[in-house]
């Protein structure tokens, strides 16, 4: 299990961090223009993408806080903030590093774990309160494919725009060694 997260969460980073390039190519006016979907933009969709990606990390730190699995490499998500709002051309700039910083802070986590560790129970307050826990690696899982989802929504953005885009599929550099 640890080989196949980690290898989805490395992933994540690289692709994440092809996204953030090609839309950097953009206008800001052009990213941050309201193209219909649930979070508006282009760079409303990315900042959803890193403020999810902190959201479960934060469940993930008050949840394993003094067991085994004490998640000290997620502490980096601390120093994260940024605006809900339209982001100016130097705001746009900073979530570039804001994004690599949490994707990199899940890469240390998963590396830190062992197999046993992804059974732990995390506190959620989804599905009306039952089940209150579910097993981390659930919610790794859901991590994973929560970056996955909404790529998937600034690629058809991106479509529609007429500007080639391709960040489908896994690198094969991740592929876990036998």
């Amino acid at each position: 299990m640890k080989d196949t997260l980690l290898m989805f969460a490395k992933d994540n980073k690289e692709t994440n961090k092809t996204v953030f390039d090609l839309l950097d190519k953009l206008s800001n006016e052009d990213r941050e223009k309201d193209r219909g979907s649930h979070y508006g933009s282009l760079s409303g969709l990315l900042r959803h993408i890193l403020g999810g990606t902190i959201y479960f990390q934060g469940m993930f730190k008050s949840s394993l806080k003094g067991t085994m699995a004490d998640p000290k490499a997620l502490s980096k998500i601390d120093m994260i903030s940024f605006p809900d709002a339209q982001l100016s051309a130097d705001q746009w700039k900073s979530l570039a590093g804001h994004l690599e910083a949490a994707d990199q802070a899940t890469i240390s986590f998963i590396e830190g774990l062992n197999e046993d560790d992804f059974q732990l129970p995390i506190n959620i307050d989804w599905y009306e309160g039952s089940p209150a826990t579910v097993p981390l690696f659930f919610l790794l899982n859901q991590l994973m494919v929560h970056h996955i989802h909404h790529r998937g929504q600034i690629s058809q953005i991106l479509d529609e725009m007429k500007v080639d885009n391709d960040f489908s599929g896994i690198n094969i550099n991740f592929l876990p060694e036998p």
